[in-house]
């Protein structure tokens, strides 16, 4: 059966989350408009420096800080490429900590859809609320 356009983008997030370099969570991202891909994104290190799957993790207070996450790579892809994400709808596969909310919220995301519901943030969710960005949570199983 054909799966709607939700299912199928976050089918492809979770493909994304395999090339993840940072076992702590395989984390993908896919920042779609008019259905269709703008740009994706997995956590992993900056271009030229070691990935955790190499040299381990560097954690700082319980957070890895190798790491670049998914959904700022995918914004960071856009940016590299001359690509706007105004108007687009973010496909994720894990709910997006605080950071990557703000990072979301200004690149002109109008829309949220994610997975696992990790680590839920409620300031996040306040912001999204208070950007009237839409917040769908879709349950998926890869």
């Amino acid at each position: 059966m054909r799966p709607d356009w939700d299912t199928y983008f976050m089918k492809i997030a979770f493909a994304v989350s395999e090339r993840s370099t940072c076992d702590r969570a395989f984390v993908g991202c896919v920042l779609v408009r008019d259905k269709r891909i703008l740009t994706t994104g997995f956590n992993g290190s900056p271009v030229g420096q070691p990935h955790c799957d190499e040299v381990g993790h560097l954690m700082v207070d319980g957070h890895c800080v190798r790491t670049i996450h998914a959904e700022m790579n995918a914004i960071i892809q856009a940016a590299l490429h001359g690509v706007s994400t105004k108007g687009a709808t973010c496909y994720v596969t894990h709910f997006p900590c605080l950071n990557c909310t703000k990072a979301l919220i200004n690149a002109g995301i109008v829309r949220l859809v994610y997975n696992v519901a990790y680590r839920v943030d409620e300031n996040a969710m306040n912001f999204l609320r208070v950007a009237n960005i839409e917040v769908c949570q879709k349950e998926y199983t890869p």
